[in-house]
């Protein structure tokens, strides 16, 4: 869990000074890496991998909503002015690792996850503003506010897909089988 958690800060890092320095590429690349070593331990890859790129398509929708409403405005990674930039997608796919590792515990508490959408959310973009990865419209409360809407209703609704599409992502190989975890097998 340390790993995962660990690896996603690194991950969420390089996306927003990357797009912050005009590096968005740099972001990307350090996501990928996180996401194949993650699928490498996943003891099923497959659908942690349609997880992975269900949270990107609806993050890149729902940032793409706020950025064409012109709350949310962007340095680098834009394919088109009305689009969030890949970078973004990137880390909603990213973000998607957390899910059956990190965030596993909070798969079952659905109210829970939605006061942490409307709290976790807007202080993540906050913090992407303060290192200069993202700018809000004025007055930026407004802006604050809308990220906190799209969190509360994705978050939930993301944790409920990796559940039952998914469940458990990490394990530990055993030297037995390699890529297969001693519990991969077991029925809950």
């Amino acid at each position: 869990m340390l790993l995962n958690f660990n690896a996603f800060q690194i991950g969420w890092f390089a996306c927003v000074l990357g797009g912050a320095h005009g590096w968005p590429w740099l972001g990307v690349a350090v996501t990928a890496l996180v996401i194949a070593g993650h699928l490498y331990r996943a003891a099923r890859p497959g659908p942690e991998l349609a997880l992975i790129l269900v949270s990107g398509l609806l993050g890149l929708a729902a940032d793409s909503l706020l950025t064409g409403l012109g709350l949310l405005r962007f340095p680098s990674g834009q394919w088109h002015p009305l689009l969030a930039p890949y970078w973004m997608a990137a880390m909603w796919m990213l973000f998607a690792t957390t899910f059956n590792v990190t965030l596993r515990w909070l798969q079952p508490r659905w109210k829970l996850a939605v006061l942490l959408g409307l709290i976790a959310g807007p202080l993540a973009y906050a913090g992407g503003a303060q290192l200069g990865g993202v700018t809000f419209s004025e007055p930026s409360w407004v802006a604050l506010l809308a990220v906190a809407g799209v969190w509360a209703l994705a978050l939930p609704l993301l944790l409920v897909i990796a559940s039952r599409w998914t469940g458990p992502a990490e394990t530990v190989p055993t030297s037995a089988e390699p890529g297969r975890s001693a519990t991969a097998d077991r029925s809950a």
